[in-house]
Order: C-alpha cells, then sequence, then structure tokens
C-alpha cells in the first residue's frame, strides 16, 4: 500500500503515458494561468484600488489569444462624453 509512485509506474509501465499527458495538462493550465495574471490587463488581483479599470486598456493592443484580422476605431460620440465625465 505505501508504495511511491515512481515504482508503481515501474511495474505498471502502461501508465507512464496516461502519467505523462496528466502532468503536461497540469503544467500547461499552470503556465497559462501565470501568464494570463502576469501579462493580461483584463485580469485583475486588487479590485477595490481601482474601481474602473477598462479605462487603462489600450484598445490597440490585442486582448485575446488569438485575434483575426481585427482593427479598432474610436467612437466619436464615446470619445466626447468620456472627455465630459472627466
Amino acid at each position: 500500500m505505501n508504495r511511491s509512485i515512481f515504482q508503481t509506474l515501474k511495474t505498471k509501465k502502461e501508465l507512464i503515458p496516461l502519467a505523462g499527458i496528466l502532468s503536461m495538462a497540469a503544467i500547461g493550465a499552470f503556465s497559462f494561468s501565470v501568464y494570463s495574471l502576469l501579462c493580461k490587463s483584463d485580469v485583475m488581483i486588487n479590485k477595490s484600488g481601482n474601481p474602473e479599470p477598462w479605462e487603462n486598456i489600450d484598445p490597440s493592443k490585442p486582448q485575446k489569444l488569438l485575434t483575426i484580422q481585427q482593427k479598432w476605431q474610436p467612437i466619436e460620440e464615446l470619445e466626447s462624453v468620456k472627455k465630459l465625465m472627466k
């Protein structure tokens, strides 16, 4: 009952691909979480420090992992309203 994981994998070699796939999935999920936390502007840790975080997002920088032919153009009415609100 007190076998280690490596001893189990040595005796049951058919579990090695399963352990490899699960390990790669866990590493991928963790690394994407860290990437999103550090590099994405729409992921926030401190919600109370900035009540309007959408104002700091650069609209010319794509927010998705994959963006295909997306062009951003400012809407003049919204820009004028934003200037009046400040």
